[in-house]
């Protein structure tokens, strides 16, 4: 791989985790505040909250190890 395609290749995937990190956000930000406007007590909503947050974040996590293997390889 010449030297232009490597610099293509991480600007690309710089790009991608940043884009995937601010979709990250937005989309938790949003099932946060659909969680919270459902009403209920605190008890019923803290469990929802940790939930999405742990499922959210932990596909965030598998895409930027994805794409930090794809920039070794």
């Amino acid at each position: 791989m010449n030297q232009l395609e490597n610099r293509q290749k991480k600007t690309i995937i710089l790009w991608t985790k940043r884009l995937t990190g601010v979709a990250t956000i937005i989309l938790w930000a949003v099932v946060l505040y659909n969680i919270f406007q459902s009403g209920g007590s605190f008890s019923d909503q803290a469990p929802k909250c940790i939930m999405s947050t742990m499922i959210i974040f932990g596909v965030l996590t598998t895409i930027y190890k994805g794409l930090e293997y794809w920039e070794r390889s």
